[in-house]
């Protein structure tokens, strides 16, 4: 019997892999979950991704692009003239406004770096990613310090779901960025 040639199998893994972290937590991720979840037989999940921390990986990777890539689209990057602070605040309250499953999915993956060291190397990426995208406004030193309060505020919204406050972000970023702080 011949082999079914199927290259988006593994892309439908990771995105089934994704789901099941959204609706089970990562807790219920196994690799009979996620076959189940992409329709494919479990051999295939062990095939492309021999552990669930290397699932966990691509996962993470994945998920991460989502926030970098709306960071580097953001025009106020490029533009020396823009409101940085005030952009910054914006994009942040787009990100996390409406439904922030997906938000909360990406925070999941990411904090499971805490008990999970395979996954720190792609958590750091992000985090490198996104200061690289900032420092393009700014120095590489305050980019990293926006990129920590980025993720802090994200994180207080999320864990305490209290409102995001648009204002209260500007501010702080504001402080962040004035000259001789």
């Amino acid at each position: 019997m011949s082999r079914r040639y199927d290259p988006e199998r593994r892309g439908r893994i990771i995105d089934a892999a994704i789901r099941v972290v959204g609706l089970k937590g990562i807790a219920g991720l196994t690799h009979r979950a996620v076959a189940a979840e992409a329709d494919v037989p479990l051999g295939s999940t062990t095939y492309h991704f021999a552990t669930l921390d290397e699932l966990l990986v691509a996962a993470l990777r994945q998920a991460n692009e989502g926030f970098a890539e709306v960071v580097a689209a953001h025009p106020a990057l490029s533009d020396p003239e823009a409101d940085l602070p005030g952009e910054l605040a914006r994009l942040l309250g787009e990100w996390l406004g409406g439904d922030r499953s997906g938000v909360e999915l990406e925070y999941e993956l990411y904090l499971a770096a805490l008990r999970r060291p395979a996954l720190r190397p792609v958590a750091a990426e992000w985090a490198e990613g996104v200061a690289a995208l900032l420092a393009r406004r700014t120095d590489p030193v305050t980019a990293r310090a926006l990129v920590a309060l980025l993720d802090g505020i994200c994180l207080q919204v999320l864990l305490t779901g209290t409102p995001y406050d648009e204002g209260y972000a500007r501010e702080m970023l504001a402080r962040m960025l004035a000259p001789g702080r």
